[in-house]
């Protein structure tokens, strides 16, 4: 049996609702709006409640705002239409997702109005969120994984540091995990592992990843104006928090790790590999001088009474 028009209205507007779908017009002469109900809802306003432009723009994040401006001005400019998505948050203050299209109506050949329609996707970003996190993080200690902590390296084939920010990559070793584990079993190990993960994001709370890159390695990299001395002070206050005592159950486990790190300098373009090859031998020789140390890449060491240089995969006696 055919619907009436209005009974089709109906049907449409029941499973936009439950789709969280509304339509919207903005006049370009005087920016007047008009919503459905779906619109309204996914805003968190009364329904038919007096709606103006500019506080509805102010419930955009910061960033989500600025590229709809951007793709609003060349769609009234051009005609191309966009469709994005959008963070938003409510009336009410509750955080959402919005999928925004929008297109443009001209009438003898100039625009006067633009509309489209509005989706709640909040749901459907929470489930790519959490499989993200799930695909980059170490389920072990909460932190990024090796996944992360590479394409995070990555980044520095194209960055030339423009700043003046001077930057560090860094290898931290817990320092005697088998004999952990052979003295105290896996379980404690583990525990070793979580502990020193949660003192490396609260010493360096600030550093741009912490990732967890093997089985008893992590990754970090900093990045501040204040200079090397800095860097180097942070890495050896986060060092200190690392050698404080796990407690396992009744029992006392002394832990430490060693560093190896290397400078990213700023006005460079760095090769990821061989940075993270720099730091990798850093960490060699923080290991061969008795472990719990820390050795800069390029920095001198004692051996044997010698004085040598860090370098790529060697230690040179000079």
């Amino acid at each position: 049996m055919p619907l009436s028009d209005a009974e089709a209205r109906r049907l449409y507007d029941q499973a936009a609702l439950m789709a969280g779908i509304g339509a919207w017009e903005c006049r370009l002469a005087g920016n007047q709006l008009s919503w459905t109900d779906g619109i309204y809802d996914l805003f968190g306003l009364a329904r038919g409640s007096a709606i103006h432009r500019p506080s509805i723009v102010d419930l955009y994040h910061d960033e989500s705002r600025a590229e709809m401006e951007r793709l609003r001005h060349r769609l009234i400019a051009s005609g191309q239409g966009f469709v994005m998505d959008a963070r938003i948050r409510t009336a009410a203050g509750v955080e959402r997702w919005m999928r925004l299209s929008a297109a443009v109506t001209h009438e003898h050949g100039r625009p006067v109005r633009i509309h489209g329609a509005k989706q709640d996707i909040t749901g459907e970003k929470d489930m790519w969120l959490g499989l993200r996190r799930l695909a980059y993080s170490d389920p072990l200690t909460g932190l990024a994984n090796r996944r992360a902590f590479e394409l995070q390296l990555s980044d520095l084939r194209r960055h030339t540091g423009d700043s003046c920010a001077l930057g560090l990559l860094a290898i931290v070793d817990l320092d005697n995990l088998k004999p952990i584990n052979d003295r105290f079993g896996h379980a404690a190990g583990d525990e070793c592992l979580r502990q020193l993960a949660m003192r490396l994001e609260t010493s360096l709370s600030d550093a741009a990843i912490i990732a967890r890159i093997g089985g008893d390695e992590f990754g970090l990299l900093l990045c501040s104006a204040a200079g090397r001395p800095y860097l180097l002070h942070r890495l050896d206050q986060a060092q200190k928090a690392l050698a404080r005592p796990v407690t396992w159950r009744d029992s006392k486990i002394e832990v430490s790790a060693s560093i190896g790190a290397t400078i990213l300098r700023p006005g460079l373009l760095h090769d990821p590999e061989r940075r993270f090859a720099e730091a990798d031998s850093a960490l060699y020789v923080a290991k061969a001088a008795g472990r719990n140390c820390l050795r800069l890449f390029g920095d001198p060491v004692e051996v044997a009474g010698d004085v040598a240089m860090v370098s790529a995969g060697t230690v040179h006696v000079v």
